[in-house]
């Protein structure tokens, strides 16, 4: 932990990492021994079947869906490909185009040994994590040639429907400064339990994530950065029910960052809490490889519960999501936390909480680069008002040193941004942290004051409070509704049906190399 300007115990921040990694290890025991069809379609797509059947399904699904329905799903689609790719001599993508077109043959399929099985898969395993490595490098050799931005990323969303006019919309945020581009993904794609293929031009709310779609937005910031001289991040959403698969698309593809929570999809999207808890495991482990920053959903909490009576309730989960992300193998510098300027404007010294509680989670986690969300919940429509509020929320990014800066919107509450509310956006922070680059350091917070006072009760109230799901179990304080006043069950929820249990002859050569080389790397 940082010096600590709010006099925060370590011994407290100590206990609190301690009993969330408790809770951790409760949920890893039962993540280990197994499964989700969302981590099998990965694997299949690391082996490199890709593509859609005659009715547009994609072959990922087709291949998952024929092995539930012969029984063999439980030793995974590695074990299964690599037999039938002993067997038949044939590349893991044309079997799957046997399956599609009804010709594979399941009832005459081969046993072989483990060790031949992934023998024969060792080559493919290898040439697929390359391509990520690839990727990896491509991203390093960018900010090796432009450096890296000092001070906060300048995060703005595009959402049109349309791939194509998000590229017009991101090369022009980029133009007026923009750091990070995150493509909003269509309404309800996160319930789908596939991923579209190809390029997409209709979308509600957003634009669907597809690899094709993923490819054109890299291809496009990756010329405006060149003309810029400077390297600008990609952004998407790896969670719903298909966070694994998004996750290898997007590592393949070079997104920078993955919106990717442990918890986000239970709560906001009734997605079954055992589902996503190993799926966020596998995705993480990917994003962890390929170097891209996860953004965690905190915030979201803030927009069904008050922000001040629940702020404890965002740094628990800030906790549990740092033990889930590290067990995935992901350093700090990689994690990026939620949290959000979301107090009642009304509410007397509302920006003297909000300061107190970035500084807290700025000292708490000091290597991570927080994701720092914009005022939503309290925005009117008043865009003179609206600008002041997002004014106090980058004044409070720049005094703590967030590095993830969302920035608000004068139109939050009236419609989807256009490029010119950007450019307001992108003037009044850029404003701000230039004439306010240095106050933070100069800053120091009075000893028996509100600030401290507040830092520390929060951070009292979350040990509390983590206590209390490590001795629950968080199956049990999920369904209690511990988070955003959320109630979820352990055995309700889409996608509950696509979990089993792992054979004994379970293999997954993607997942035990990629752990084994990060391990080296830590």
């Amino acid at each position: 932990m940082m010096n600590s300007k709010l006099n925060i115990s370590e011994s407290t921040v100590k206990a609190c990492r301690e009993t969330a990694l408790k809770t951790a290890e409760q949920v890893q025991s039962y993540i280990d021994t197994s499964s989700t069809v969302a981590v099998e379609r990965t694997v299949c797509r690391l082996l490199g079947i890709d593509g859609v059947d005659m009715v547009e399904v994609p072959l990922p699904n087709v291949v998952v869906e024929a092995l539930v329905e012969n029984n063999l799903i439980e030793k995974g689609a590695s074990h299964f490909l690599g037999r039938a790719m002993l067997q038949t001599k044939m590349h893991a993508m044309d079997i799957a185009k046997a399956i599609a077109e009804d010709k594979f043959d399941f009832d005459n399929l081969k046993d072989y040994p483990i060790d031949e099985i992934n023998n024969k898969l060792k080559g493919y395993v290898d040439d697929s994590l390359k391509i990520i490595t690839n990727s990896k490098n491509a991203r390093d050799n960018y900010l090796n040639t432009y450096g890296e931005k000092e001070g906060a990323y300048l995060y703005v969303i595009v959402a049109t429907g349309n791939i194509h006019e998000d590229v017009i919309q991101a090369k022009a945020a980029a133009k007026q400064g923009a750091d990070v581009i995150a493509v909003i993904r269509t309404t309800g794609q996160s319930l789908l339990d596939y991923v579209p293929y190809g390029e997409t031009t209709e979308g509600f709310g957003g634009t669907y994530a597809t690899q094709e779609n993923f490819k054109i937005m890299r291809a496009a910031l990756d010329v405006v950065g060149e003309e810029l001289g400077r390297y600008i991040r990609l952004c998407n959403y790896c969670s719903g029910l298909c966070m694994p698969e998004i996750a290898v698309m997007g590592a393949f593809e070079r997104l920078d960052m993955m919106l990717n929570d442990a918890l986000y999809g239970i709560l906001f999207r009734d997605i079954n809490m055992k589902r996503t808890l190993i799926d966020q495991y596998f995705s993480r482990i990917i994003n962890a490889y390929g170097g891209v920053i996860i953004n965690t959903g905190e915030d979201n909490y803030l927009t069904t519960a008050d922000a001040y009576e629940e702020a404890h309730t965002v740094l628990a989960s800030q906790f549990i999501n740092e033990q889930f992300a590290k067990k995935a193998g992901l350093k700090e510098e990689l994690m990026g936390l939620g949290h959000a300027f979301e107090i009642n404007p009304d509410m007397t010294n509302s920006f003297v909480y909000e300061l107190a509680q970035a500084q807290m989670v700025r000292e708490i986690f000091p290597k991570a680069p927080l994701k720092y969300m914009p005022p939503t919940k309290f925005m009117t429509g008043d865009v003179f008002m609206g600008n002041v509020q997002n004014a106090l929320f980058n004044m409070v990014t720049t005094m703590t040193g967030q590095k993830i800066h969302l920035l608000g919107m004068i139109t939050e509450a009236i419609h989807t941004p256009f490029m010119a509310d950007r450019a307001i956006a992108i003037d009044n922070a850029r404003y701000i942290a230039k004439s306010m680059e240095n106050l933070g350091d100069e800053i120091i917070f009075k000893e028996d004051g509100i600030m401290v006072q507040r830092a520390n009760e929060v951070l009292d109230e979350a040990l509390i409070l983590l206590k209390e799901i490590n001795d629950k179990s968080i199956f049990k304080a999920l369904s209690e509704g511990i988070f955003g006043g959320v109630k979820r069950l352990e055995e309700n929820g889409k996608g509950l049906k696509g979990v089993f249990v792992k054979h004994k002859e379970y293999i997954n050569p993607f997942l035990d190399k990629m752990i084994s080389e990060l391990k080296e790397e830590s």
